[in-house]
């Protein structure tokens, strides 16, 4: 890596079953490290999967890929969505700039959590929707006031499996990080 390379420590937040993990997978350059373990049924007692039956795994710790645009690297820490493991997310958080929050129109709903928690710390992000196959399209505008997001947030859809669209999702953070730093 050459010294007049700049890194970025970047989060990738949303609900369970959002895409946080497939997203992390999509985009990293490397082999993604994760921290998967297959649901129990205990974990199916506590977790909501009734409008994701297919989930099998989910994420105890956290992601991390890493994705090299021009001369930025980004590391992504993709976070565990469910409530019982949020107590990481502040430590997670500590020297990042900015997150992707992922939306599932299906269950907007757990959104909500990724949304405040980034709105509290001052932290910059996006809303990436994630459209599903079986989920119904919303405009920018229904997304934008279901989660009750202020103006200048960056709203953008995408397919967490897609990496040229997870791609565009990190510049329009990046875009958004440099124009909020602007602004202060």
């Amino acid at each position: 890596m050459r010294s007049d390379t700049t890194k970025a420590k970047f989060l990738i937040a949303g609900g369970f079953g959002s895409g946080k993990t497939t997203f992390v997978g999509a985009v990293s350059e490397i082999d993604p490290v994760t921290t998967e373990a297959e649901l129990t049924a205990v974990s199916r007692d506590v977790d909501d999967t009734r409008r994701i039956q297919d989930k099998t795994t989910t994420t105890v710790a956290l992601d991390f890929g890493r994705r090299t645009l021009d001369d930025i690297v980004l590391y992504l820490f993709g976070v565990p969505g469910q409530e019982r493991f949020w107590f990481m997310w502040d430590d997670l958080l500590r020297g990042a700039v900015g997150a992707v929050v992922i939306a599932d129109t299906r269950r907007m709903e757990t959104s909500f959590a990724s949304v405040d928690f980034f709105e509290r710390r001052r932290v910059p992000f996006v809303v990436a929707v994630n459209q599903f196959p079986d989920s119904h399209t919303y405009s920018t505008a229904d997304v934008r006031s279901s989660l009750d997001l202020p103006p200048h947030i960056p709203v953008v859809d995408l397919d967490a499996r897609n990496e040229p669209a997870c791609r565009q999702a990190l510049i329009t953070l990046i875009d958004h990080r440099l124009t909020a730093t602007a602004a202060v």
